[in-house]
C-alpha cells in the first residue's frame, strides 16, 4: 500500500468517525502531533484521542490535494464549515508512524461550538 493509499483509507475511516479503524492504521510507536495541540504518543492514546474528538464534534475531511513523495502522504483538507488544513503523514511498513497537523484552533472551536482552552 502507497502512503496516498493509506491517507485515503484514513480519510474514509475519519469520515466515519471510525476511531476504531483509524487507530489500527497507526504503528504501536507512532507520534501525532497537531501543532495546536501537544504531541499525543503511542497508538492506544492515538485511539483515545479520535474516540474523544469524534465524541466532541461532527469532522468531515474533504480532500483538497494530496501529495506522495517517498515514505510520506501529504493531505491539504477543507471542512463543510470553511475551516482548511494540512497533514503530513510518514508511512514505515503500512502504518502511520508520525503525523503533522496543521489548522486552526481557535476557528475550530467556535464552528463547533466548543470551549476555549482556559490558558
Amino acid at each position: 500500500m502507497t502512503p496516498k493509499d493509506l491517507v485515503l483509507k484514513w480519510v474514509e475511516a475519519f469520515n466515519n468517525a471510525d476511531a476504531e479503524a483509524i487507530t489500527e492504521m497507526y504503528h504501536p510507536n507512532a507520534v501525532n502531533h497537531q501543532v495546536a495541540n501537544a504531541p499525543v504518543e503511542g497508538k492506544e492514546a492515538i485511539g483515545k484521542m479520535f474516540r474523544e474528538e469524534f465524541a466532541g464534534a461532527d469532522m468531515t475531511c474533504i480532500i483538497e490535494n494530496i501529495f506522495e513523495d517517498g515514505e510520506w502522504a501529504i493531505l491539504e483538507w477543507k471542512d463543510p464549515l470553511g475551516l482548511r488544513g494540512s497533514g503530513f503523514f510518514q508511512i514505515q511498513q503500512n502504518k502511520i508512524i508520525f503525523q503533522r497537523g496543521y489548522w486552526d484552533k481557535l476557528s475550530f472551536l467556535k464552528q463547533h461550538h466548543l470551549p476555549f482552552p482556559e490558558n
